[in-house]
Parts: C-alpha cells; structure tokens; sequence
C-alpha cells in the first residue's frame, strides 16, 4: 500500500474523483468523499506533511458543508488549523475565521469564542498586541453571552494588559475594577481582587493625575473594603503622594518595600518604570538606561 504521504494522495485523487462523478444520490457521493478525506488527512498528519493534511481537513469541510452539517465542517476547519500551525500561521487564522462563522451559525457561542480565543493567542505570539486584543474581546463578549463569566474574564484582563502595554491606559483601568468588583462576588476569586485594583491603580499612576488616583483609591475600598489596609493598597497611596510631591525618591522606595516582600511581574515594573518617568520630566528622562526602581 506504500507510505502513509502515498495512501493520503491516492485517496485524495478518489475523493476528488468521486465528487467530480454523476449520480443521482448526492448525499452518498459527498459522504463517500468526506470519508476519504477525512481518512487521507489523517494518513498525512502520520506522514507529518502539515500542509498536506490541513488542506485535505480543508476539503472535508467543504464537503461536510455540501451536507449542510456546519457543526462538523467547523470541526473539520479546527483541525485544519492545527496542522497548519506547524506550517502557516496566516493560514491558520484563515481556516480559524470560517471555524467561527459556522459554530456562531450553528448558535454554538462558546465554541466560536474557544475558536476566536485561539486566534487571538496566535496573534500573541507573534506579538501582534493590536489584533490580538481584537480577538480576545471579541471572545470575551460571546463567552459572557453563554454565562461562562471566567472565560470571558480572562479574554478582558488579556485585553487590559496590552491595551496598557499599547498606553491605552482608560479601557485597561475599566476593566481592572471592573473585573475586582465582579471578583467581590465569588467566594473563590474576591482574594484576586486586590491585584486587579492594584493594577488599575499603576495605569492610573502612568495617566498621572494624582487627584484622580486618590479618587479611584477611595473607590477601591468600597469595592473591597481590606484594600486601604493591604500593601497593594499602601503601595498606591504612597506612590500616589510621591507622584504629586514630583519626590521619585519617595517613589523609588515604596516600590522597593513592596518589591522585597512580593516580586513585581514585567509589566509592573515597565508601568512603574513610565509612572516614575512622568515625574522626572518625561520619556527621556533616564537617557539611554533603564533605572532600577529598587
């Protein structure tokens, strides 16, 4: 029978051929060809030929769509893309997009917004950050549609983070509290809150009004009301005063109290970095290094 690659390109031939045929029983003739692609596409992926087995995934669901069966030619499109994943990456947001479209026709929401998630970590990885966060918000919007809060949830902090990233700091700061206010009401997620409101609060510092902070911070312990007693919630107050006192000293030292009992992550420090630049003078400020916060 020869190697895998040769049995799944004889069976493509078969399949092609079959769909090419007349007949008077249509159905038959399209669920005779999706078998073969389904079983050549599978002999590919034995073979490892990626881009083989992602287009023969690709024709079995153009057939599946034949047989008006949306629910398995989307199915078919997800597994297309994973093996062009080892190939093409425009080609898996290609096949990943008409995943979508047929699980929204099909009214399965959650599994367009599995899908749509995908594409948006595929973008991540390329570093994409703007269409990225496109995609996570379009998954965040239908895995609240279905009620799956905590999926949707972290589609938004996705978005938040590089919306921040990008100094889009006003959706980043909407959706910190947002996400700690909803957090209040869940036994198992309200002790995430204070993270949430502490970023918020470092966007707000890298917006730099001072009022505003001691505002939002007021705002905060309504939301949860250990935030004013917590080091989170001391760490903002103390830089909220530094910033308006224009005292990077003051700065400097209550992210170094802070950073010696729990590690800042990256981009902490990176929008601690700007908040700290602000009240030197500007984006230039340091010259060509970095300063170290602590």
């Amino acid at each position: 029978m020869g190697d895998p690659a040769s049995r799944a390109s004889e069976l493509m031939k078969k399949a092609d051929k079959k769909l090419s045929s007349f007949g008077f029983f249509g159905g038959s003739k399209y669920d005779d060809a999706a078998e073969m692609y389904e079983r050549a596409a599978n002999q590919f992926k034995l073979a490892k030929a990626w881009a083989d087995a992602g287009m023969a995934f690709e024709k079995l669901a153009q057939t599946h769509l034949k047989l008006d069966s949306r629910l398995e030619a989307a199915s078919s499109y997800v597994e297309a893309a994973k093996c062009y994943q080892k190939t093409n990456k425009a080609d898996v947001l290609r096949v990943l997009h008409n995943a979508v479209a047929y699980y929204t026709e099909a009214g399965r929401l959650g599994m367009a917004a599995k899908q749509l998630r995908e594409v948006a970590e595929t973008m991540e990885k390329q570093n994409l950050k703007e269409e990225s966060t496109e995609f996570y918000n379009q998954a965040a919007d239908l895995f609240a549609g279905e009620e799956q809060t905590s999926e949707a949830n972290k589609c938004r902090l996705k978005v938040a983070q590089f919306s921040a990233e990008m100094e889009r700091y006003e959706p980043a700061i909407q959706i910190y509290e947002d996400v700690a206010h909803r957090s209040m009401d869940n036994n198992l997620l309200k002790f995430s809150a204070k993270g949430y409101l502490l970023n918020a609060g470092i966007c707000r510092l890298c917006v730099g009004d001072a009022m505003e902070l001691t505002e939002a911070l007021d705002r905060y312990e309504d939301i949860d009301y250990t935030f004013s007693g917590s080091r989170e919630g001391k760490l903002l107050r103390d830089l909220g005063e530094a910033q308006e006192q224009g005292d990077t000293e003051k700065f400097t030292d209550a992210v170094g109290d802070f950073d010696s009992m729990t590690r800042l992550d990256q981009w902490k420090t990176t929008l601690l970095l700007r908040a700290k630049k602000r009240i030197e003078g500007g984006p230039h400020a340091f010259g060509a290094d970095e300063p170290d916060l602590t």
